[in-house]
């Protein structure tokens, strides 16, 4: 994926339009001063993941989509089920899905 550059010139436009926050992560580069005069600005630069892959799941959806659904399970059979199996079985048919 292409890589984001901000100049101080960027975010001195962008504080000017309102922009109160910058998302900052492996796929966005700041010069020191862009950093600086964010910083002098008071723009919040958040640190966020960079974005997945076209098609792939990322893998925190994967293991959250996972964990819901052994929870449903859960919730609704209770002691009925044995919980080793349920993860195996969850765990395997969300990874196919996903993969898809």
């Amino acid at each position: 994926m292409a890589k984001t550059f901000y100049t101080e010139r960027d975010i001195i436009d962008l504080m000017q339009r309102g922009v109160t926050a910058l998302e900052v992560n492996d796929d966005v580069v700041l010069t020191d001063l862009a950093r600086d005069e964010a910083i002098k600005r008071g723009l919040r630069l958040v640190k966020s993941a960079p974005a997945p892959p076209a098609g792939a799941a990322p893998v925190d959806d994967t293991d959250e989509l996972i964990h819901r659904v052994k929870a449903a399970v859960l919730a609704r059979l209770g002691e009925q089920v044995d919980a080793t199996l349920l993860d195996s079985v969850v765990t395997r048919v969300v990874k196919d899905v996903v993969k898809e």
